[in-house]
């Protein structure tokens, strides 16, 4: 998987937000709000190939949680994220 080019991270009043920018997503009309561990993954495989086990390793190496718990969130995480056009698979 990877990030679509044309999405980055903003923080706008506090919030972390991903945003469309230049003329691939200027008709992207969805504003797509972060939490801080969607935020840690995001910025830990943000420019480069990630799978499901990358998206892990942040949680795990952030969080501390056990393996698990952190691979069943970043396959929802990466699923969510599909859905929503922002990574190719």
């Amino acid at each position: 998987m990877k990030i679509k080019d044309g999405f980055a991270l903003r923080t706008v009043m506090g919030q972390t937000i991903v945003v469309g920018e230049g003329s691939s997503q200027v008709n992207f009309s969805k504003i797509i709000s972060l939490n801080s561990s969607a935020t840690a993954m995001w910025e830990a495989v943000e420019g480069r190939e990630f799978t499901v086990d990358t998206l892990a390793d942040a949680l795990v190496d952030k969080y501390g949680i056990d393996r698990a718990t952190a691979t069943a969130d970043a396959q929802a995480m990466a699923d969510k994220w599909i859905e929503n056009g922002l990574v190719d698979a």
